[in-house]
């Protein structure tokens, strides 16, 4: 296997993981809003909204940073080829 290849199933790893811990991300934001509307804030004290809540908070920049660390070795890879 080459080194392209190698690089480039890093690369749509990343991507896909990236972009998989973003969408469920926002999903459990949304989720989080439409359950302390319906339900009141004191319903995400207790049980699965704990989980639910960190999810939100700790997705997004989780999957930034995946994204960011596929630029950084996607740059690299092209300022090799040149």
């Amino acid at each position: 296997m080459s080194a392209q290849q190698k690089n480039s199933v890093l690369e749509k790893a990343l991507a896909y993981t990236s972009v998989s811990i973003i969408v469920i991300a926002v999903a459990s934001y949304l989720t989080t809003l439409i359950v302390a509307m319906a339900a009141g804030p004191k319903a995400l004290a207790g049980g699965i909204w704990q989980f639910v809540t960190v999810i939100a908070y700790v997705g997004l920049p989780v999957g930034f940073l995946l994204l960011i660390a596929l630029l950084v070795i996607n740059f690299s890879r092209r300022g090799r080829e040149k």
